[in-house]
């Protein structure tokens, strides 16, 4: 809905206090912005998904000056990467061990962290930099117009109240509710398996400082230490198999498809304890070619998302949260076309991701007859020094810094030969 000009009586209000809304709203009131941030849970819980922060996020989280934060609330780095695999002896896949600490500059390689204590993190965060955070809002509306003239009403603690703003951010994920209001739309594709998660403890046998990756058994598995012990795992399987980990007993069954005999320490994971839920979600890429408006900007998952195969949503988000912020403290004059280079790079980059998530995808997450063959010869050119491993190395190093030909049909052609 549009509106027309009006009284502001803040200068921005986020809608949605998880990662995205948190990262913003404290960048913003940093630069001494007057932000409202509205967060819809009183209390977050595990969704499963979002604990894997590639280096490149890392340099953006540190951009921002939220790094610190989220190492003090028990942010874990990871220096190895080893593909244990079916198709592999155990030592040859060690052969192909990637040192994980050396790939993007002052970044001592991923981050893992609880989702729900980057978010208590961050939106604390935020409250401490003088962002004004308000839990358990409910019934939002909003309406946008000419500079000054952004409504947002909402309920909160019994009573109907009511925000005038020069910007609305919507940052309230996947189903939002900014965007759904505004009438943007979201393009999405099929979806093309299914991921399912879960959170364990008591893997002290598994290495703390090591992630893998590969397929066994019908499943594409990863294994992301968050350290003493405490573990995320994700296993993608065929979406034919729909219930395969649901119900009562899911994670139970997860855990049983872990006990891998060509991944050392896999018995570790079998044997550990769950202490949060097992559940699946579709494997799909979405995507807004032009996520803002007079008035309004989306972010993060609001403004679509990467494919969960390759883990790129928290350094997806904190981009967005760096971009959004430069643009803002560049001028105090705000339009439309403020955002247009925000939306022009995060149009190639989401891009150039859903490139990197197909070649993964090809690699891991086809589970037909053929699939082993073609694994076997596709992970032999990307690893021969000359082979086109650029939409991988963008998973870690930033889409930016790969060549452009390297999110090619010949690129993915030559791969898969």
């Amino acid at each position: 809905m549009t509106v027309g000009a009006g009284r502001a009586d803040v200068d921005v209000v986020i809608v949605g206090g998880g990662v995205g809304g948190s990262a913003i709203g404290a960048a913003l009131a940093e630069a001494g912005l007057a932000v409202e941030v509205l967060e819809r849970t009183t209390e977050f819980e595990d969704r499963v998904r979002g604990e894997w922060m590639a280096p490149w996020g890392v340099a953006e989280a540190k951009r921002l000056g939220l790094y610190e934060a989220l190492v003090a609330s028990g942010g874990h780095h990871l220096s190895r990467h080893i593909p244990y695999d079916e198709r592999l002896d155990p030592a040859m896949a060690e052969a192909r061990s990637i040192p994980l600490s050396v790939l993007f500059p002052e970044v001592p390689g991923p981050l893992c962290l609880e989702h729900v204590r980057i978010q208590e993190t961050l939106l604390e965060r935020a409250g401490g930099l003088g962002a004004q955070v308000r839990r358990g809002v409910s019934d939002v509306q909003v309406e946008v117009g000419a500079r000054n003239a952004g409504r947002v009403r909402f309920r909160h603690g019994g009573d109907t109240q009511e925000l005038g703003c020069r910007l609305i951010i919507g940052a309230d994920g996947r189903s939002s509710t900014v965007r759904r209001q505004l009438g943007v739309t979201l393009e999405e594709a099929p979806v093309d398996h299914l991921i399912a998660g879960l959170l364990i403890d008591g893997a002290e046998g598994w290495p703390d400082d090591l992630q893998s990756m590969g397929q066994v058994r019908g499943i594409n598995y990863l294994v992301f230490p968050q350290g003493k012990g405490k573990i995320r795992l994700y296993a993608d399987y065929d979406v034919a198999e729909r219930g395969r980990f649901s119900g009562n007993d899911g994670a139970k069954r997860l855990l049983e498809a872990f006990d891998m005999d060509c991944v050392p320490h896999s018995r570790a994971i079998a044997e550990a304890r769950p202490i949060g839920p097992c559940r699946s979600y579709p494997s799909q890429d979405a995507w807004i070619d032009r996520p803002f408006g007079e008035g309004f900007v989306l972010m993060g998952d609001a403004a679509g998302y990467n494919d969960p195969i390759i883990g790129q949503g928290l350094s997806i988000t904190m981009r967005d949260a760096r971009l959004l912020r430069d643009a803002l403290c560049e001028t105090s004059e705000w339009g439309a076309d403020t955002f247009a280079p925000y939306a022009e790079e995060r149009r190639e980059r989401m891009r150039r991701l859903r490139f990197s998530a197909r070649v993964v995808t090809q690699l891991y997450a086809r589970f037909d007859a053929d699939s082993l063959a073609r694994r076997g010869r596709a992970l032999e050119r990307l690893f021969d020094p000359a082979g086109p491993a650029g939409a991988l190395i963008a998973t870690y190093m930033g889409p930016e810094i790969v060549a452009e030909d390297s999110f090619s049909e010949e690129a993915f052609a030559r791969l898969f030969a």
